[in-house]
């Protein structure tokens, strides 16, 4: 009750912000037939609001008439599996965060991981160099922006490594495991952030950087130039850096692809994310699994470094994990990065099973010694651009590169 009563004010500003600026789609999908839409979206709010809560069916009933206020079209639904309620209360959460507490019953999200996914708050004397660098030059990092409990480690480092999102915060798709905001037409790009991008990270004195997106299926090549002008950009500023893109699969265009793996990055990385038989339960519907090894493989033979990640715990098997491994090499991966799935809010897919540092340690071995992987970062706290990742690919980028400075 007292959470019903802390969420619905949060939710009916969101309503009302989101219907200003565009954010919410006003198309909606339902997984249930056997009800109309109306029907199945009044039952699963009632659900989910006295999951939360404990609300009575009245309190719930009450809040939902702020929902039905948005208009919905059935026949011109969102993509199959996009839930716009469970959207709408990921806004509400974004908006005062102290709501992710009051949406799980008022339980803990921390409590029942265990002791090795704990991590201490960011500090050090680099640390605090970059942060305040970043504010002077007005740069947006996904290590901030997802909380990445490696953010201490990668930025105290003798290279000093960061994530930079390029073409705005909002994502086109609703993968389930992921709390991006998600809209159908966010809002353009900035046609100058390349060149402002570019010239932020010149002057803030990493060594390696990483270059990321949302998705932006409203974009016609999906972004890809927007991307290759930032890298062509910097690396005519600060030829010596090193920079990777971890790209989403521009719908599967290769020459989008292409554009990219050729505008003079050091490597190109796109995340698999999890194995064959999940992907349609955790990624958006028009992610797939084949369509990520197309990407990877249309990039390598660019004659590009390639990268990929998978998340652990999920439901899957080790010989689907063993499949997926061998899929990635067989596609010319050359580092993979293996990391424990987290549940960024109650609403996201739940964790089934909390992998042991040990565990991760045998996959690391497994894909170096067995599968092939020039490198593997692996253990329940590593992201896809972990520091330690990074400082090996430095190294193996200058010896390669030796033989030709010779």
């Amino acid at each position: 009750m007292a959470a019903t009563a802390q969420l619905q004010p949060a939710i009916n500003a969101t309503l009302r912000h989101a219907r200003c600026s565009n954010r919410m789609p006003k198309r909606w999908s339902y997984l249930n037939t056997s009800a109309s839409p109306e029907q199945d979206q009044q039952m699963r709010f009632h659900r989910t609001v006295q999951a939360a809560g404990h609300a009575t069916s009245a309190q719930s009933t009450e809040l939902h008439g702020a929902v039905a206020e948005l208009e919905f079209d059935a026949e011109e639904a969102a993509p199959s599996g996009y839930d716009a309620f469970a959207d709408l209360v990921q806004m509400a959460v974004r908006e005062d965060p102290s709501l992710a507490r009051a949406s799980n019953g008022g339980a803990s999200t921390h409590s029942n991981k265990p002791a090795w996914l704990r991590q201490r708050a960011p500090q050090g004397e680099r640390y605090e160099y970059l942060e305040q660098g970043l504010r002077k030059l007005k740069l947006a990092t996904v290590c901030e922006e997802a909380k990445c409990p490696n953010m201490g480690e990668c930025w105290n480092g003798k290279t000093g490594t960061a994530t930079i999102m390029l073409l705005g915060d909002t994502c086109t798709r609703g993968c389930r495991f992921c709390a991006v905001n998600t809209a159908q037409l966010p809002p353009p790009p900035d046609e100058m952030e390349p060149e402002n991008t570019a010239h932020a990270i010149a002057e803030w004195g990493v060594g390696y950087i990483v270059l990321t997106s949302v998705d932006r299926d409203d974009i016609p090549d999906g972004g890809s130039e927007h991307f290759a002008r930032t890298v062509r950009t910097l690396k005519q500023l600060k030829p010596e850096i090193l920079v990777e893109c971890l790209t989403p699969d521009f719908r599967g265009d290769m020459e989008a692809v292409r554009n990219l793996a050729q505008s003079g990055l050091d490597v190109f990385a796109h995340n698999i994310e999890t194995v064959a038989g999940l992907q349609k339960r955790v990624r958006d519907p028009r992610a797939g699994y084949f369509q990520s090894l197309d990407v990877l493989k249309a990039a390598k033979a660019c004659g590009v470094y390639t990268k990929s990640s998978i998340m652990l715990g999920l439901g899957e098997s080790h010989d689907e994990i063993i499949d997926t491994m061998h899929d990635l090499r067989d596609a010319g991966v050359d580092i993979l990065t293996f990391g424990q799935y987290l549940q960024p809010t109650p609403l996201h897919l739940p964790v089934k099973e909390h992998v042991t540092p040990e565990q991760f340690e045998q996959w690391r071995r497994f894909g170096e010694d067995v599968v092939g992987f020039r490198y593997v970062a692996s253990g329940p706290l590593v992201r896809s651009s972990y520091k330690a990742g990074e400082f090996f690919i430095e190294a193996m980028i200058e010896k390669d590169r030796r033989p030709l400075r010779a």
